[in-house]
């Protein structure tokens, strides 16, 4: 058993030394410059891209290329898909030049595929910026939810039969 354990601690060492050596080799080598795409560079492709939203289900994106070709020269196009891959419904171009952004933004409401697309300039992501939308109160519940239940007077029908239960009484208007 002690045996066994020697090999595979031997064997374990010899790993550790590859994988040094491996790594060492990989930090030597330059990485891929399109692999880490820094904010500033984001945002300068942000700035010669537009959102097109209401696209056709059916289209490619050579259509959607085709259709942008007047504004500039496009040099991607993206149709976002759901899990399943199907679109989802709007596209993001993006041109070689900044100034084919406000050429493209003349073709809001033009149609494709007998849609009317909707264009606009796209906007940078900044991750954390979600705004926070707090809990809101269910305006079904007869009473505030922070506030304890204050019962009032006993409530009797108009017509004789006894109390009335609460889940029946008018809610009380609360102003506050």
């Amino acid at each position: 058993m002690k045996k066994r354990l020697k090999e595979i601690e031997e064997e374990a060492g010899a790993l550790r030394e590859m994988q040094a050596k491996v790594e060492k080799e990989m930090g030597s080598v330059q990485e891929d410059p399109t692999a880490s795409a820094t904010l500033a560079e984001k945002e300068e492709a942000d700035a010669r891209s537009i959102y097109v939203g209401n696209v056709d289900y059916a289209c490619t994106p050579e259509e959607v290329q085709q259709h942008f070709q007047s504004c500039g020269t496009v040099n991607r196009v993206t149709i976002l898909t759901d899990k399943f891959g199907q679109p989802k419904g709007f596209a993001y171009v993006e041109f070689v030049e900044p100034e084919s952004v406000q050429n493209s933004l003349l073709l809001n409401e033009s149609e494709l595929h007998g849609r009317q697309l909707k264009v606009a300039a796209k906007r940078t992501n900044v991750p954390g910026m979600k705004q926070f939308r707090g809990r809101r109160s269910n305006p079904y519940l007869g009473f505030h939810p922070r506030r304890g239940y204050m019962p009032g007077p006993p409530m009797y029908s108009p017509y004789g039969y006894g109390r009335i239960p609460r889940a029946r009484r008018a809610m009380w208007y609360m102003p506050y």
